[in-house]
């Protein structure tokens, strides 16, 4: 956890060495720097109640109660520090500050029984509507909707800013959390603000809120808001001064369904990481097909093609099929995409989060609803809004995105063509398969309450003010790697954690994926695991004849340069998958290195004639051919690999080596500008050529010198 001040965190390390003694001095030193009347009072009594154990305990007198009352003193001071820290915390951001200040200023009742209440008679207020008369009915329902919204944001704001709760207000707030007398938006609003005080600050009551909420709400939103909540605020740093945290851990373990619900949410926070590289994938790979596809349009009936141009199916006649070929197989992809978990609207909602809707901090969690007060405007004018509510409704959008959708919709839609417009009006456009948004399973859920995190984390202008779990280096991030905690090892979650590596290297996360290998307990330690941290030898005593085993010896003996044994691991490879090309590739690279070209030019005579069109093959195939001195042979497959637009940088230094070696200097000295030119200067040979490769063929230093005056001259 940071804090803003480096005394104040000397009292942290302290607390979090379950040194009571050295924090209580520590708090000593800071508020000798910074009085504060309150807080002393508070810590000279802790002072007095931890020097009179302290004393008994130096007389030699011995307490059975020593170890609890310890742990209650050490407790004390830690709420003492917290709340002292959030006071710093609010202190130093304005944003903070106005936040705070505004929430507490206004002349509210804001005790649990007076909030409650307020909740309370919104839902009543809202039932008694339907007995209004209807002339005044829609305006008391704006009005009470408008006063409610506004009590719910200072409400969010006063939870997202408190201090430290006693157990008597954690335990009055689950009681609401939990009552069927309070709407369920209401309900995930305190959630999310709760889980946001929780980040800032670790505080032990809340936590078991939102772990018992979880286990006991009847309401899948509001659980699965609470799981996502208390995940995010565990802190491995407090474990001593809390127990208490990993017990109720270890009660939650016992049930194989939140074993369950962990391991997606931890998979879903590895596809949420990638929201920017997906969509950069978008953005590059498939909307360029999407966007220059103008022969189509979108209809009721899906995509249909335009009014057919006589002279292009003259001159093209399948190019309209190969366009909608393209076309459906870009928007298959993104659906394909969405369908695996992939967050595919964040770059194009990013850019609607600078409304003013979003100004309020509440706004950016509160669940959609279409009489939220900020949005209702829009919706009494929107003439498509049966269109519109259709998308919402069946889009795969997370709130927020629903609510930079209608906000921007209101705007678009008034300019649209009347025929369009009258088409909407008559829903009959259609997005086609978009329609999956109706599942309402708890992952699903839970997955879009994170893009509402996500976006909020990493769009809101303020977000500095926090600790943002999306900022730094994610691999050692407790929030987004919670399967790599302490707290988690040994624990019926072991049995999950092999899905959890899978998808991390599926997506080259390997450095998170490492730190959860860490926490594996000896049982689960086989020749897998041993794959996955690299330890091939273990996993080859384990598994004498496991694949991957073999290939990753292979190749780390390669890296090596220890070719005899990497040769030896690939001929072992054959053995098991005799018609593994790449085995046979490799292989034949490694008896290159070992000069022996008779050997190598057996598989490569084979390959070429097998995968003739595979230029890794041939671009091997062309050097050992110039390393057997078969020079002719080599230009040729040279000449052949340039001519098809497939040769590397490498392969133009390697022609030159040949035409070199068959007295074209002229030839060798293009083909080695070329490589200079596609090579960046720290990426090229030092010296340009290998010397002693060449000396063994004959050439002299003399000709060395000379052919590098005329490649860089």
């Amino acid at each position: 956890m940071k804090t803003i001040d480096h005394s104040l965190e000397r009292v942290y390390l302290q607390l979090c060495h379950a040194n009571c003694g050295l924090a209580i001095a520590e708090m000593e030193t800071y508020l000798a720097a910074w009085p504060d009347g309150k807080s002393s009072e508070a810590l000279r009594v802790v002072r007095e109640d931890y020097d009179l154990m302290s004393g008994y305990w130096r007389r030699g007198v011995d307490d059975d109660q020593r170890e609890k009352q310890y742990q209650y003193l050490l407790q004390r001071v830690y709420v003492l520090f917290a709340n002292i820290a959030v006071h710093r915390r609010l202190q130093t951001s304005s944003f903070l500050m106005g936040i705070y200040q505004g929430a507490r200023q206004a002349s509210r009742d804001w005790s649990l029984s007076a909030i409650r209440g307020e909740m309370e008679n919104f839902v009543s207020e809202i039932a008694m509507l339907e007995f209004e008369a209807e002339d005044t009915r829609e305006e008391k329902h704006r009005s009470l909707y408008k006063a409610h919204q506004q009590q719910m944001s200072a409400l969010f704001n006063y939870i997202f800013t408190s201090r430290m709760w006693t157990e008597g207000v954690g335990k009055n707030f689950t009681d609401l959390l939990l009552s069927p007398t309070v709407d369920n938006i209401d309900q995930q609003l305190i959630v999310s603000a709760i889980m946001l005080s929780l980040m800032n600050q670790f505080d032990i009551v809340k936590f078991r809120l939102l772990t018992d909420v979880y286990r006991q709400s009847q309401d899948e939103h509001v659980r699965q808001r609470a799981l996502v909540g208390w995940v995010f605020s565990l802190d491995r740093n407090v474990g001593l001064v809390y127990p208490e945290q990993k017990e109720i851990i270890d009660s939650l373990l016992t049930s194989e369904a939140i074993c369950q619900e962990l391991t997606e949410l931890q998979i879903q926070l590895i596809l949420t990481l990638n929201a920017e590289k997906d969509n950069d994938i978008i953005q590059r790979e498939i909307m360029p097909n999407l966007m220059n596809n103008d022969a189509f349009h979108i209809t009721r009936n899906g995509i249909e093609e335009k009014e057919e141009d006589t002279l292009e199916d003259i001159l093209h006649p399948d190019a309209a099929e190969r366009r909608m070929e393209k076309l459906e197989a870009s928007m298959q992809r993104v659906i394909d995409m969405q369908k695996e978990g992939v967050d595919v609207y964040f770059s194009g909602f990013a850019q609607m989060k600078r409304y003013p809707f979003f100004y309020d901090i509440a706004n950016w969690f509160v669940p959609f609803f279409i009489q939220h007060p900020d949005v209702a405007q829009f919706v009494e004018r929107m003439e498509c809004f049966t269109f519109v509510e259709s998308i919402l409704n069946k889009g795969p959008f997370c709130n927020s995105d629903k609510y930079s959708f209608l906000i921007a919709a209101n705007d678009v839609i008034s300019r649209l063509p009347a025929s369009m417009r009258d088409a909407m009006k008559r829903n009959e456009a259609s997005l086609g398969e978009m329609e999956i948004g109706e599942n309402q399973s708890a992952a699903y859920i839970r997955r879009l309450y994170l893009m509402d995190i996500y976006r909020f984390f990493r769009l809101f202008p303020n977000r500095s003010a926090l600790n943002n779990p999306f900022d730094g280096n994610i691999a050692d991030n407790d929030i987004l790697n919670f399967f790599a905690l302490e707290m988690f090892m040994e624990t019926p979650l072991d049995g999950y954690k092999l899905s959890v590596v899978r998808m991390m290297k599926k997506h080259r996360l390997d450095k998170m994926a490492r730190a959860v290998l860490n926490t594996f307990p000896d049982n689960m330690r086989d020749a897998q695991f041993y794959v996955w941290t690299n330890s091939f030898e273990k996993a080859l005593e384990l598994e004498p004849n496991n694949v991957r085993a073999l290939a990753g010896a292979a190749r780390w003996q390669f890296s090596c340069g220890d070719y005899a044994q990497a040769d030896d691991y690939y001929d072992r490879l054959l053995l098991l998958e005799p018609e593994k090309v790449s085995y046979k590739l490799n292989k034949a690279v490694c008896l290159v290195k070992l000069e022996e070209y008779e050997d190598a030019l057996k598989l490569l005579y084979q390959l070429d004639y097998e995968h003739g069109d595979d230029a890794n093959i041939q671009r091997v195939f062309a050097w050992a051919l110039t390393c057997d001195g078969k020079l002719e042979q080599a230009d040729k497959v040279y000449t052949q690999l340039i001519a098809a637009q497939q040769a590397t940088a490498e392969d133009y230094l390697n022609q030159g080596y040949c035409l070199w070696l068959m007295k074209r200097i002229d030839d060798a000295v293009e083909s080695f500008r070329k490589y200079i030119e596609l090579t960046p200067a720290e990426q090229r040979n030092d010296p340009l050529f290998d010397f002693f490769w060449l000396k063994d063929r004959g050439v002299d230093i003399i000709q060395f010198n000379m052919m590098i005056a005329l490649v860089q001259g």
